[in-house]
């Protein structure tokens, strides 16, 4: 079983991830992951790759993609994965095609997890962070964190700079306009299943589980 999961920042999509690689035993193909690890081990894919974010540029398609295809190798991988994050653009989707026939591999599903924007606006704003723990907590979820008191160590919750509305709109208004075309793309490949993902979290799953059609 092969997914892509898309999803908005604050759709959920990272639970939905982590329900279905336990489920299933998928291997989680996460770029920042890839990157974060090919740095670590000095590959000269991550040796390339520092150069570019030393510089605080961004890494390259040519790259990434080179990054995904090493990791789509490994053993873990042919028993099933999850991409989670990649691809962003039609160029990279468009280069994944290609990575996944050279290596015999399709795609069987690329979920959306779609939630209405007032609610996404709802969910990052009410995002609490804590200044000693580094704990992460949503006022509407855990009215016990709207105190401004961390629920685990009793230090103070703040809201971070980027969970204000007016930031949180933005990030959103570029995530709809860089992924419409990416949703477009695989609703021509007949891959896409759209999922309501304004219902509770297992709700969702089962939503997602019957999506795949496991």
């Amino acid at each position: 079983m092969n997914i892509m999961l898309l999803g908005a920042p604050g759709a959920g999509k990272g639970t939905q991830a982590a329900k279905l690689i336990e489920r299933y035993g998928l291997a989680h193909i996460s770029t920042g992951d890839i990157l974060r690890q090919a740095v670590a081990n000095k590959t000269p894919l991550g040796l390339a790759a520092k150069g570019f974010m030393d510089k605080g540029e961004l890494v390259p398609d040519a790259v990434v993609i080179g990054l995904v295809k090493e990791r789509l190798g490994q053993p873990d991988a042919a028993k099933g994965f999850i991409l989670d994050g990649f691809p962003r653009t039609v160029a990279q989707a468009t280069a994944l095609d290609g990575v996944l026939d050279e290596l015999g591999m399709r795609l069987d599903a690329v979920v959306s997890v779609e939630v209405d924007k007032s609610a996404l606006v709802t969910r990052l704003t009410a995002r609490r962070t804590c200044k000693d723990c580094g704990g992460i907590f949503n006022v509407v979820s855990q009215p016990e964190a709207a105190s401004g008191t961390c629920p685990s160590c009793g230090g103070e919750l703040y809201q971070r700079d980027d969970d204000t509305v007016a930031t949180v709109t933005n990030r959103l208004d570029v995530y709809e306009r860089s992924t419409k075309p990416l949703i477009d793309h695989y609703r021509a490949a007949g891959l896409l299943r759209e999922v309501d993902g304004n219902a509770p979290v297992d709700v969702v799953f089962d939503a997602v589980t019957r999506a795949i059609g496991a």
